[in-house]
């Protein structure tokens, strides 16, 4: 369940927020003061942080200014009752991530930190350069494959079909996905082109002293799992 911090002086405002948030399956704490807010903040234990403008103690704006400065990257929905443009700038520009004025719609503000979450996994998964299953590591940089402390050499249609595998860890993967995932691998699906292909990788990364990370699934596909 996804941590949110609020930080609202307001209790009905507060109290508003936290409903629609939990109706939307998120986990909500509420703080009344900026002081205590940005000391929650800077936990770093939250998935998103909902934040007035004007609070007693810290303002908003010194928050996210705050937070920002030390690594803390929280996405950060500011709610405040000014709604120029140069307020929302002001606001955006500090580190906020999104900008709601009051009074406003409740279902919309349940909304905007669902948003923000999609935003940031989107962001992690564009950024990610290291692929694990267990004590196997792919490399997306490098473009180098572990085990251990093994480093193993893949051809290159090896390679493409183990960052498939391993970017759907625990799933079945048919050999129709393996082949619509990269048409650089050059086969029918219907060929048996695959399975001498998945059989050459289980040699490699799945040595005998080694528990199996590729199991079989006879007329379905395959799954890559430490289990």
């Amino acid at each position: 369940m996804s941590r949110v911090l609020t930080i609202e002086d307001d209790e009905t405002t507060a109290n508003d927020i936290a409903v629609e948030l939990r109706k939307g399956g998120f986990s909500v704490d509420w703080v009344d003061n900026g002081r205590e807010g940005i000391a929650r903040a800077m936990s770093d234990e939250y998935d998103i942080i909902t934040l007035d403008r004007m609070l007693p103690g810290v303002d908003g704006l010194s928050i996210v200014t705050a937070i920002r400065s030390v690594g803390v990257h929280t996405p950060a929905l500011m709610v405040s009752a000014p709604g120029d443009v140069d307020e929302r700038i002001r606001g955006l520009r500090a580190g906020g991530d999104d900008y709601l004025t009051k009074p406003f719609n409740l279902a919309e503000m349940a909304a905007r930190p669902e948003v923000l979450l999609r935003r940031q996994q989107a962001s992690v998964a564009q950024t990610e350069t290291t692929l694990r299953v267990g004590a196997l590591e792919l490399d997306l940089i490098a473009r180098k494959v572990r085990r251990g402390n093994e480093e193993i050499a893949l051809s290159q249609t090896e390679y493409r079909v183990l960052e498939f595998m391993m970017r759907h860890a625990g799933r079945t993967i048919t050999r129709t996905m393996l082949f619509e995932a990269d048409r650089g691998y050059h086969f029918d699906p219907g060929s048996k082109l695959i399975d001498v292909h998945i059989g050459h990788l289980r040699k490699k990364i799945d040595p005998h002293d080694a528990t199996p990370l590729i199991k079989t699934f006879r007329g379905v596909g395959y799954v890559l799992s430490v289990n």
